[in-house]
């Protein structure tokens, strides 16, 4: 066997292959004799099938199967022999295993074209500078979160008529169509010009709203039309909206009551405790979500800055060639970027794992697995009645009721994620920014992920 890489540029290559007959033969008779002992054919005692029979039954499927098995071992091997990194899988050449005669021919040639990545360096020092957008726990924050809180367990009752604070509940849809939303309006939400359309309402009546002169915010549209933030974008025209039923709420008092029905009973004593707790859950909250815009800084930071050459012209042909259909060129012209900036990611974090020796134990995803299922069941009590069970539901868990173990791997990539963020965490420049919360909204939907 003679096995050679053809480079064509830095990033993408074609491995050739040439078998002689002495490479393959002897594992084509080998299987023969297999056969020859087990084979049940009418007219033959079992185990005295004649070899010229075998061949002439057999003798081309077995050739096929153990050349095709060859080749895909010498080119796993060649590959990690010599170290290369590529991107993908090899594509074999179609055109040149279509045209050979399995029946005559003796010597045979194959091709895979393959991308490559060359060495590239990851910069894991104090020179790399990312900001942490921390939002601030301002007073509007809190004057808001209270708010709602009291609208939220407050006393509802069901007006006749409408009134500027009431909800509005019913259907909608575009004038002139016949499909139908459900449909939930808050008066204090539309714009204040259109408000009057919504007051003074009673069941059964229908109200036309223009969708772009109404809402100030896409989230408002999108509830009020029952659609998706993404889809509400750039709607326009007349909606017919008939009320079905309208709800006011009172807001509830600020006292103990309220503090029970939030907090649980007698965590919480006064209105000062109270405030403070609401400050720490919301502290808590922004912490997550500026942990997870700061992953994301991170990711753009070292995606735009790192410096690798890939192999864009094989990703895209290997892209069709393996989405059965799915990837066209049209799909390419639209995500190829997206796509390979993703690629380009999981290059850079496999480096900083090599580089930094990180790993995942079993015990780790076991561990993690348990700790979900304890939040999931209800908290740290769970764990005490499920004993020694707990073991055996996360091992069932992690396994999936199809054996496959996609839950073993999801929770074991989690775990490598927040490995490889905190070695990168731990060696940059992490600076925090105190923003408020409409100004990291703002920064977040900028990133467009």
């Amino acid at each position: 066997m003679n096995i050679t890489l053809d480079k064509q540029s830095a990033t993408e290559g074609l491995i050739k292959i040439s078998l002689a007959e002495i490479d393959y033969l002897p594992k084509v008779d080998e299987k023969l004799k297999e056969y020859a002992r087990k084979a049940n054919i009418k007219g033959f005692r079992q185990g005295k099938v004649p070899t010229g029979v075998l061949k002439k039954m057999y003798g081309k499927s077995v050739l096929v199967e153990e050349v095709n098995h060859l080749i895909s071992h010498s080119v796993s091997n060649y590959i990690k022999n010599n170290k290369l990194k590529i991107l993908g899988d090899p594509l074999p050449n179609a055109e040149k295993a279509r045209v050979i005669d399995w029946e005559t021919q003796k010597n045979f040639e194959f091709e895979f074209q393959i991308g490559m990545v060359e060495d590239f360096s990851v910069d894991l020092s104090k020179k790399v500078k990312v900001t942490a957008n921390v939002i601030e726990v301002n007073q509007k924050v809190m004057d808001e979160t209270l708010a709602d809180i009291k609208t939220r367990f407050g006393n509802v009752t069901y007006p006749e008529v409408s009134e500027a604070n009431d909800n509005l509940y019913g259907d909608v849809s575009l004038k002139g169509a016949e499909a139908k939303n459900g449909s939930f309006i808050a008066i204090n939400k539309v714009e204040k010009k259109a408000q009057q359309k919504f007051i003074g309402v009673k069941k059964a009546d229908t109200i036309e709203f223009e969708v772009e002169k109404t809402f100030a915010t896409e989230a408002d549209a999108a509830r009020a039309l029952n659609v998706s933030e993404e889809e509400v974008k750039g709607l326009k025209g007349t909606y017919v909206f008939t009320v079905t039923s309208i709800s006011s709420v009172e807001e509830t008092a600020v006292n103990q009551e309220l503090f029970d029905k939030v907090f649980g009973k007698d965590l919480v004593k006064s209105e000062e405790e109270f405030m403070a707790k609401i400050k720490e859950t919301i502290a808590e909250n922004y912490e997550r979500e500026t942990a997870h815009l700061l992953d994301h800084e991170i990711q753009h930071y070292y995606v735009d800055h790192t410096k690798i050459s890939m192999p864009d012209n094989f990703l895209k042909i290997w892209l069709k060639a393996t989405s059965d259909g799915k990837v066209t060129d049209e799909v390419l012209e639209k995500e190829f970027n997206l796509y390979k900036e993703s690629l380009k990611w999981d290059l850079i974090k496999n480096q900083i794992s090599e580089e930094k020796q990180i790993k995942v134990e079993g015990d780790e995803v076991r561990e993690k697995a348990k700790h979900l299922i304890i939040d999931q069941f209800g908290g740290p009590s769970i764990a005490a009645q499920l004993g020694d069970k707990l073991d055996e539901i996360a091992n069932n868990y992690l396994s999936g009721q199809d054996g496959k173990g996609e839950n073993f791997m999801r929770i074991y990539n989690q775990l490598r994620q927040e490995k490889i963020m905190k070695v990168v965490k731990e060696s940059i420049t992490v600076a925090d920014k105190k923003v408020s919360l409409d100004e990291f909204k703002k920064i977040a939907a900028s990133h467009n992920h």
